[in-house]
């Protein structure tokens, strides 16, 4: 049924309320996620040592927020006029490091793309010929990223592919370039000023650490949302949109303050739907695709037992048994 439909059918059967973009509602979304982070760094100022850690969890969940924000500015649906998408988005993610434009441009091909092997760039899952192939370094790199490292995984996404304008189409790379000097330009500010001023342990604790933590979260939210042993790829010729975006994408519960300060990010099939649905719809359009198309929908519920789940069985793909662990392939391959 899904592989004989196309996604403007069910994107027709979504509320028109979801693709409203409400300058309040958005404007809201920043001022939680502003007034989030300063919270935090001031709890990282002036908490004792040992809630250190609380206070790095919440400033970067709360950093995390700063990305969904420039997500959908990435997305044009955070407001009308593209310059302010630009603008706020280079903003949201020059904390981060993200060069926007190359983001942006990177991450829309993953969604005219999404689960289709060879071909996605997130999160596709090599196929054995491919991991066999390849130097041994690198098989220890892929092994150690879809294992127990999973959650720096965004780290080697974000330094491999966001820096290269050679990533992005011709007509593109003058955007990427100055989305990467506009990063650049921060860094070079940033960082001699808070090693003038608080020394590098306070680059390590203002920085670094809620963005180890931002990095978590990004890995997570995005290995999640693609990966489980139900999620299927496929080629090119025997891929469906519908498929892929309505039931190869995960919806995941989350701890409602993660949800909060992630503005609802893991609400993830809706936006596989239509980008154009604004972060704060995302529940409205979830809910009415529940009711329509539930039967196809993926959830689930953000635990360790998942993750384990996740880092310990879904390594490499093949068609035929979909995914399977490093473990299972080392001995198919003995036994061959």
């Amino acid at each position: 049924m899904l592989r004989s439909l196309q996604i403007k059918d069910v994107i027709a059967t979504l509320p028109k309320d979801c693709f409203q973009k409400r300058a309040g509602a958005a404007w809201r979304k920043v001022a939680l996620s502003v007034v989030a982070a300063a919270l935090g760094y001031v709890a990282i100022a002036y908490a004792p040592w040992f809630l250190l850690p609380v206070a790095w969890i919440f400033t970067g969940t709360a950093l995390t927020g700063w990305f969904v924000i420039g997500h959908d500015c990435g997305h044009r649906s955070f407001a009308q006029r593209r310059w302010v998408n630009d603008l706020v988005g280079h903003l949201a993610f020059m904390p981060l490091l993200y060069p926007f434009h190359s983001w942006r441009l990177l991450h829309d091909h993953h969604h005219r793309h999404t689960n289709k092997l060879e071909v996605d760039n997130a999160w596709e899952p090599w196929q054995i010929k491919r991991y066999d192939s390849s130097p041994a370094w690198l098989r220890l790199f892929y092994r150690a990223l879809r294992g127990r490292l999973w959650w720096v995984g965004s780290i080697a996404h974000w330094a491999g592919m966001h820096f290269n304008p050679n990533k992005v189409a011709e007509r593109d790379r003058s955007k990427v370039v100055l989305s990467v000097a506009v990063v650049g330009a921060f860094a070079a500010v940033f960082f001699p000023v808070m090693l003038l001023t608080t020394g590098l342990w306070g680059i390590i604790s203002f920085w670094l650490m809620p963005w180890l933590v931002y990095h978590f979260w990004m890995s997570t939210f995005t290995i999640v949302h693609h990966t489980l042993p139900e999620i299927p790829f496929r080629h090119a010729e025997d891929w469906s949109a519908v498929e892929s975006q309505l039931a190869g994408t995960v919806h995941c519960t989350y701890p409602r303050w993660v949800e909060i300060l992630c503005h609802d990010i893991n609400v993830h099939v809706p936006h596989h739907i239509s980008v154009a649905i604004p972060s704060y719809n995302l529940r409205l359009a979830h809910q009415s695709l529940s009711d329509q198309w539930g039967e196809h929908l993926v959830t689930t519920r953000f635990s360790w037992p998942l993750m384990r789940q996740v880092v310990e069985q879904c390594h490499l793909y093949e068609a035929e048994r979909a995914y399977q662990s490093f473990k299972e392939a080392a001995a198919r391959k003995a036994v061959g």
